[in-house]
């Protein structure tokens, strides 16, 4: 549950940047070491150091220009279109999103050494969906009391990290589903744990 809510905190804070500030943020940098746990385990999302305020987004132009054509950000949570331009988008930010949620639930980093030709973490759990959901989750996930009985909602967790992190940016969950998608399981669960 507290990975879950973890989730749904990061998911809540690049949405407030994106779309509840008066100038849109694009974070450019969301990776598990910028994620700050409080004492009640509530995730904030932390360093800003390659942040782009972008002052007025219409549709269409959601991409801001970056100041340099090297790529910014960090291996295995950069999406594949940085290579190709200079500009840093919404979309960029919902890309390393589902990375950082596909890690969070798998135990494994998007640079492991078992991913090499084409393989990688985003490819690695959508050939695992839905049938060996337990094959891939974390193991301490496999532990927990009542996870068993889950299967479905972490399928729709991993789901959701695969529909973030597809490699054209058209083709990306919008934040605000993925946050209501994770609603749905951690209700979902609440309701488990009740019986």
């Amino acid at each position: 549950m507290h990975r879950l809510n973890i989730a749904i905190d990061i998911a809540s804070a690049i949405e407030y940047l994106h779309n509840g500030c008066p100038s849109t943020i694009i974070h450019g940098d969301l990776k598990p070491s910028n994620v700050l746990l409080d004492d009640e385990m509530t995730a904030h999302v932390g360093d800003f150091g390659l942040a782009k305020i972008v002052s007025t987004i219409s549709s269409g132009a959601e991409q801001h220009r970056s100041s340099s054509l090297a790529i910014k950000g960090t291996i295995g949570y950069v999406p594949p279109e940085y290579g190709m331009s200079d500009m840093v988008s919404i979309e960029g930010d919902i890309y390393s999103y589902g990375i950082l949620l596909l890690e969070m639930f798998t135990g494994k980093k998007p640079t492991n050494n078992s991913f090499i030709d084409e393989l990688n973490l985003h490819i690695f759990v959508e050939r695992s969906l839905p049938y060996e959901v337990m094959e891939i989750v974390d193991p301490s996930i496999q532990s927990e009391d009542g996870i068993g009985n889950l299967v479905d909602g972490l399928a729709s967790v991993l789901r959701i990290g695969v529909a973030c992190s597809k490699e054209l940016p058209t083709e990306r969950m919008k934040m605000v589903d993925a946050i209501r998608g994770l609603q749905k399981v951690k209700d979902m669960y609440k309701n488990e744990l009740r019986k």
